[in-house]
């Protein structure tokens, strides 16, 4: 086989790389990570705003709460002097009446504003625990796919592995210079270094090339790198 057909081989190891690379990137499972990912990082937004929610009805809860601990104290002090029988003029039981009801009426209205602060912190915390299962079940099905993805990756890099070795047998069979020629071929027709030529048609490039061209192509020897005008590739008569 002539280090030109030899080029051929090593192209169409080449080809099955880049496919293989090709096929690495676009994973089905890559994608569906991404999403997921994305879901998780979606979820991790609504559970730190409801977080941050919980903490402040918390604090508000607990303000409540402190404000409520004195009244109820001093509204029992005075329920306490006002059943003492210490007191014997009814102007002044009427007026620490009237200061026990004002007393015990601020307690109700903090309270009752403490217990919406504390249903509103109870529905809170039941929507976190939602989300937090949702998350759960997520990262659960990311962590499948994940492993799955390097399962699949690694099935890639053992085929590419296999290409490039088989590949680099070859190239240590070319003269000098031909498989630089080759490369920079490639760079130029976009991933295609060398083709045959067949009849007057480029397979790399799929144009057909001036009859008086094919016949000087077909003169050349094996140790030229004939090139197609058309795309750059080394054309390999048949």
């Amino acid at each position: 086989m002539g280090m030109l057909d030899t080029l051929l081989d090593i192209q169409s190891h080449d080809t099955t790389t880049d496919q293989v690379r090709h096929r690495r990137a676009t994973l089905p499972e890559r994608e569906e990570l991404a999403s997921l990912r994305d879901e998780i990082a979606r979820l991790d937004g609504q559970c730190a705003t409801l977080i941050n929610r919980r903490d402040e009805l918390t604090a508000q809860e607990r303000a409540f709460a402190e404000e409520s601990a004195p009244l109820e104290v001093r509204a029992k002090n005075d329920e306490a002097k006002l059943y003492s029988g210490e007191i014997a003029s009814p102007r002044e039981l009427q007026a620490l009446q009237a200061d026990v009801e004002q007393l015990r009426r601020h307690q109700r209205g903090v309270e009752d504003r403490q217990l919406g602060l504390m249903e509103q912190r109870e529905g809170t915390e039941s929507e976190l625990a939602e989300i937090d299962e949702k998350r759960a079940d997520v990262v659960k099905r990311a962590e499948a796919l994940a492993a799955a993805l390097g399962e699949a990756e690694a099935i890639c890099d053992e085929e590419m592995a296999a290409e490039e070795k088989a590949r680099a047998a070859l190239a240590s069979e070319l003269a000098d210079g031909l498989l630089d020629d080759y490369e920079q071929a490639r760079k130029r027709a976009g991933g295609i270094g060398a083709a045959r030529l067949v009849g007057d048609t480029c397979q790399g490039c799929h144009l057909s090339l001036p009859a008086t061209e094919v016949v000087r192509l077909r003169k050349q020897t094996d140790d030229v790198a004939p090139f197609c005008d058309n795309c750059g590739c080394i054309l390999v008569p048949s």
